[in-house]
């Protein structure tokens, strides 16, 4: 792996905001840390396995898998963003492990030889990918015969802010579909299976919670600076007030006694490399 990349602009702005919240990434709340734990429990990691860890962030997912395959395994992390893997690292030293590997990378052209890894595991950062298809069927490769993928699919009602975002943008003439391309059990399976995975298996978990209507409304300006929201810029002055009042508008019409419900539902998605697979790439 190389020790800088060269990143075309998504990517290297996608790199520049986590790292700008790698410092307090892991103090955001327990969502990150909850999810990347159910990832790694359902994998059933079992000692001396090599597991990569795909968008390794903080370390989540690594760390604890490092501590599951236990001397005799290894685990590798990669991610584009050096705060975080720099957040990683230190978090890996602290906990006494040295079984543990992180390296700068870019997800869509790893480059490690075929069947070296008994499980790849992603959390969260599918959706951040360019080419999911292609990257999944690349990860393929890597897989020893019977391993084991895993990773997040979020529902495409998942994160009401999201969703609100979307239709608000479509209704100025922009495409933005952050889920997609995951956003059902069926989605997410068919993404396996053409990349050429089997025995697939997905455990639906929801993690919402009400969030009060000023929440809500202040999370336009975080996802305006989001580069999956890039889109949305293009608007002129005029049209992005507009599109905040209607942004506005369809929250409002949402808010209960209880505040707003924000959908959180996870698929926990997984499936395994069969005998008789051959490469697609």
């Amino acid at each position: 792996m190389n020790d800088s990349l060269n990143l075309d602009k998504f990517k290297q702005q996608i790199a520049d905001m986590y790292s700008q919240r790698s410092s307090n990434y892991d103090d955001e709340g327990d969502f990150h840390p909850s999810i990347a734990h159910h990832l790694v429990e359902y994998a059933n990691i079992q000692t001396g396995q090599k597991v990569l860890d795909i968008a390794t962030g903080t370390g989540l997912v690594a760390i604890e898998a490092a501590q599951l395959v236990g001397s005799n395994g290894r685990v590798v992390g990669v991610d584009i963003s050096t705060g975080m893997l720099d957040m990683a690292n230190t978090k890996a030293k602290a906990a006494g492990l040295d079984n543990i590997e992180f390296k700068l990378a870019d997800a869509e052209t790893l480059d490690f030889p075929d069947s070296s890894f008994d499980t790849i595991l992603c959390s969260s950062a599918l959706i951040l990918l360019t080419d999911i298809p292609k990257a999944l069927r690349r990860w393929h490769q890597f897989l020893k015969v019977g391993g084991l993928i895993g990773f997040h699919g979020f529902a495409e009602t998942a994160f009401i802010t999201g969703v609100i975002l979307g239709k608000v943008a479509r209704k100025h003439g922009i495409g933005l579909n952050f889920h997609g391309i995951t956003g059902t059990q069926e989605k997410c399976s068919t993404l396996l299976t053409d990349a050429g995975f089997t025995d697939i298996e997905i455990k639906s978990a929801q993690y919402g919670s009400y969030i009060s209507l000023e929440r809500a409304k202040n999370i336009w300006a975080i996802s305006l600076k989001h580069p999956l929201s890039s889109s949305l810029r293009q608007l002129s002055p005029e049209q992005l007030i507009q599109a905040k009042a209607d942004y506005d508008a369809e929250l409002e019409a949402l808010v209960t006694d209880k505040g707003i419900w924000d959908d959180v539902t996870i698929f926990f998605t997984f499936g395994r490399k069969g005998t008789n697979n051959k490469s697609l790439l």
